[in-house]
């Protein structure tokens, strides 16, 4: 028997009218996007508001994005800023998680007040800057992985994570003849897997989708990431070199299709690997929820 209220079964109704409307609001754009991408230059600009299928299905605009050098090596070294950086943020945000964790730690508690403190003040750009000349990364991709090894946030998650695990399995492995590394990286980290997993996400779509630092440390063409090129492309309008060749009177036309193919091609692996981790982000990030 449905004991119900009306009332309840309203506000069940609004709820479900209401996230259909935000799943609308957040996945049309993109759809848009895909669309546009994939239409015939000149219908794509002859349209205005709402479109739900291509006209055609024309790939023009993918060749001119991928024979283009720049988003190529873009794409190379946003990937290996990505690969690289997030492995190091992983070995070392686990290395520094599992030190904290352990309560017997000399000065653990005056460290992890200096960590945290990192979290709202900072030196500002110009020590930042200063820093990374001194050391000579300027101009180097390093300079966009190194400096940012451990996320304070995110060593706070996975030390709190660590402390989850039972004392009694770690002095367990210790009697046994296993050191800390192996404690870490045999026992540890595969019973955190949930958070291991929320812990690629966050530091590889940061690497992903970071700009800010290229603009203030690279100099080199040949160095920018997908997305210094990605900005080129859509804030500067730098397409004319993507349409050499093509015979079209309708070079604005062409140019918008070519930025919508530009932005699929840079946001669309990231799109993708999400679905393969979200099955561990909740977990993760409960596990890990900060608790003192």
């Amino acid at each position: 028997m449905n004991t119900r209220s009306f009332g309840e079964r309203l506000f069940d109704a609004a709820n479900v009218l209401f996230m259909l409307l935000l799943m609308f609001a957040t996945l049309y754009p993109f759809w848009y996007v895909l669309v546009a991408s994939l239409g015939d230059a000149a219908w794509v600009a002859q349209q205005r508001g709402l479109i739900w299928f291509p006209s055609g299905f024309n790939l023009a605009a993918y060749k001119a994005v991928f024979d283009n050098p720049s988003i190529r090596s873009g794409y190379m070294n946003t990937l290996f800023i990505v690969v690289v950086g997030t492995s190091l943020n992983l070995l070392m945000t686990s290395l520094a998680a599992y030190g904290l964790s352990n309560n017997r730690v000399m000065l653990g508690k005056p460290l992890m007040f200096l960590i945290v403190f990192t979290m709202f003040f900072g030196g500002g750009l110009v020590p930042y800057y200063l820093l990374v000349t001194g050391l000579g990364m300027l101009d180097s991709l390093w300079a966009l992985i190194i400096p940012g090894a451990i996320g304070t946030f995110n060593l706070i998650i996975m030390r709190t994570a660590f402390q989850e695990i039972p004392p009694s399995l770690v002095e367990s492995a210790k009697i046994d003849g296993a050191n800390d590394f192996t404690i870490l990286f045999r026992i540890v980290l595969p019973l955190s897997l949930p958070v291991v997993m929320v812990m690629v996400l966050f530091y590889g779509v940061a690497h992903w989708n970071s700009w800010f630092g290229a603009i203030i440390f690279i100099r080199s063409r040949e160095l920018y990431p997908l997305q210094i090129i990605l900005r080129e492309i859509l804030i500067t309008n730098s397409v004319d070199n993507m349409m050499v060749g093509m015979t079209t009177n309708n070079k604005v036309a062409v140019s918008t299709t070519i930025k919508y193919a530009t932005i699929i091609v840079a946001t669309g692996p990231i799109m993708l690997l999400y679905p393969f981790l979200q099955k561990y982000f909740v977990k993760g990030v409960m596990i890990g929820a900060i608790k003192e």
